[in-house]
């Protein structure tokens, strides 16, 4: 008798322990929102606290996107991503300033074409810069992991010396606009309206990417390049067009993220992207290199992470995200949802 062709097993021939296996990362963030509502017990500052680190976690995916898909795709370790987040800032920062009379009125429609405008500056000049920083720096090391750390650091470090010779070395404390100031009170608690408008746009910004990468011929491309280069290069696509094109959207992608942080912290220095980049490699790292969902699910978790433990134990909040990284690996040592590439 013939035996019968291999193949792979449906959805419900996989076991019950499978099953849960590939759906537990899903459920981390619920869990560990449901954990901090017991460990802090009072529930207006659950809330507020639990709205502050999805605003952070959504901040954090924005600059954490791009920087997983530039490595999923091209196998680049990009420590220059940093400096997109500051020239992001100082750029989109330097419009709302000159847009000081829109930004200073109550007009919400005046306040958000401020913003707009300033996120579209800082999205364009991060675009193009990525754009001449993968053609002169990161080209040239494709292939040299060890290369790549070297000379996109040595990258980061010329841009943050060129943010001093054109904006100064001090640091530039800046306003929101009026009316994302303050905040609103939904039982008992006050939350930010700007940490409630950025974890809007991280939102919109997640389902925008993830229905590009599922809907689109281009996300096809994408995401097959991402697991089997060379069989998309050999039906006739130019993966090195497609390379680029993810090196500038990720590059933008850490403009908006440093607009967006500069003015959640209402401060930007030229070393703020570097300082950025410690949390954005673990959401990378933890959620699987290549894998938008698992940036997106590992942002949420680094936000709520810093957020709980600084109000419940101020003294761990430094080590919080590392530990959290730690666990994470030695459960997952590829992260939580990695991109399974061709053999």
């Amino acid at each position: 008798m013939t035996a019968a062709p291999d193949h792979k097993p449906t959805f419900a021939q996989i076991s019950l322990t499978e099953r849960l296996d590939k759906a537990l990362p899903l459920l981390l963030v619920p869990l560990l929102v449901v954990f901090g509502f017991f460990a802090i017990g009072v529930p207006s500052s659950w809330l507020t606290l639990t709205v502050s680190g999805l605003a952070m976690g959504m901040m954090i995916f924005i600059m954490a996107s791009g920087l997983t898909l530039v490595f999923g795709l091209m196998d680049v370790i990009n420590f220059g991503h940093g400096a997109f987040v500051s020239v992001g800032a100082f750029v989109g920062i330097s419009v709302l300033i000159a847009l000081g009379d829109w930004t200073g009125t109550a007009s919400l429609l005046l306040n958000m074409a401020a913003v707009f405008l300033a996120v579209i500056a800082a999205m364009a000049v991060t675009g193009v810069m990525g754009w001449g920083f993968e053609r002169v720096i990161v080209k040239p090391v494709y292939g040299a992991h060890l290369k790549q750390i070297l000379v996109t650091v040595g990258g980061l470090i010329v841009v943050e010396q060129l943010i001093h010779v054109i904006w100064g070395p001090d640091e530039i404390f800046i306003t929101r606009p009026e009316t994302l100031k303050g905040a609103i009170t939904f039982a008992g608690a006050a939350m930010e309206k700007y940490r409630l408008l950025a974890v809007g746009i991280g939102l919109v910004l997640f389902i925008a990417m993830r229905m590009v990468l599922r809907r689109t011929k281009i996300g096809l491309i994408v995401r097959a390049g991402v697991e089997d280069g060379p069989m998309v290069e050999a039906l006739g696509y130019r993966l090195r067009m497609v390379f680029v094109s993810v090196f500038v959207a990720g590059s933008a992608l850490a403009g908006l993220g440093g607009v967006m942080w500069g003015l959640y912290q209402e401060v930007i220095t030229a070393g703020m992207g570097e300082k950025m980049m410690v949390l954005v490699f673990i959401v990378a790292i933890i959620g699987g290199l290549g894998s938008v969902e698992g940036a997106f699910i590992g942002a949420l978790l680094v936000g709520l992470m810093q957020n709980y433990v600084a109000f419940l134990e101020p003294k761990l909040a430094l080590v919080s995200n590392i530990a959290l990284m730690t666990a994470i690996l030695m459960w997952r040592p590829q992260g939580m949802l990695p991109v399974v590439k061709a053999k």
